[in-house]
């Protein structure tokens, strides 16, 4: 599931390769992934201008057109993937690589969900095999949280430091901050050796400390690398897995809705 570190990889090709390019056409038949908006309501609103910013917060992306047009919300929800083609239908930056599963599956034609295609050719797409995405115009952001990337000290300390609900619950939570996922939240409590159950109001401000430490170094590792999967305790994530650190066999439980592997030895 794409988690920040995706996200992000899918809103730097849009601003490598898709800005500036004026927008001829748009297919917004897809009337699931684009609800509210009706076929054809999309592409009225777009087409003749031009993307010229792409922004991120969380998982969400938003792209300015500039004037009085209305901006363009594209969340990837749980499989999707940006692609941005040149006029030789090649595409121009790529995405994000994605596990080795992704990498090989072949791409269906219906799996293209919404695209604009520009003047002179070449299009940006939305590949979304599960249609879990969503594009709308003028996305409302205001409920989430401040961005995992870029959340202060402070701001992290009110935030995930406090209530009863298990500190893992906490990070997942859009609202308290945006970004996180479930690989990440076990990537990084394993990294500050933070028991996932732990209730958020019973972390000192040096263990919070650490843990937005090692949450912002797991998002620059994995834009990096390409991907949450690549980071270091996913693989162990599983009944036969061990830590990698002292070799305890991983434990498993779930906090906040969703399956969760950590260390019982080193994680408290």
């Amino acid at each position: 599931m794409p988690e920040l570190p995706e996200v992000e990889s899918a809103r730097a090709v849009i601003e490598r390769s898709g800005l500036h390019r004026t927008i001829v056409d748009v297919d917004d038949t897809d009337a699931w992934e684009c609800r509210p908006h009706g076929p054809g309501e999309i592409r009225d609103a777009l087409v003749g201008h031009r993307l010229v910013a792409a922004n991120r917060r969380g998982k969400s992306i938003w792209c300015e057109l500039g004037g009085d047009a209305p901006s363009l919300g594209i969340h990837l929800g749980m499989s999707g993937r940006i692609l941005v083609a040149g006029p030789d239908g090649e595409d121009e930056g790529g995405d994000y690589q994605g596990s080795r599963r992704q990498r090989r599956r072949p791409r269906k034609p219906e799996w293209y969900r919404f695209s604009l295609t520009f003047e002179g050719g070449g299009m940006l797409r939305l590949l979304d095999v599960r249609r879990l995405g969503r594009v709308r115009l003028d996305p409302d952001i205001g409920a989430l949280g401040p961005d995992a990337a870029e959340i202060t000290r402070a701001g992290f300390r009110e935030r995930v430091g406090r209530g009863t609900a298990p500190v893992k619950a906490r990070l997942l939570d859009q609202s308290t901050v945006a970004g996180v996922g479930n690989l990440l939240a076990d990537e990084v409590l394993w990294q500050a050796r933070l028991d996932p159950r732990r209730p958020s109001g019973d972390l000192t401000s040096e263990e919070l400390d650490e843990l937005r430490r090692r949450l912002r170094s797991a998002v620059r590792t994995a834009i990096r690398q390409g991907g949450v999967h690549t980071l270091e305790i996913v693989g162990h994530r599983g009944r036969d897995g061990h830590c990698p650190r002292c070799g305890a066999e991983m434990a498993r439980a779930t906090v906040g809705g969703r399956t969760t592997w950590f260390c019982p030895r080193e994680q408290v």
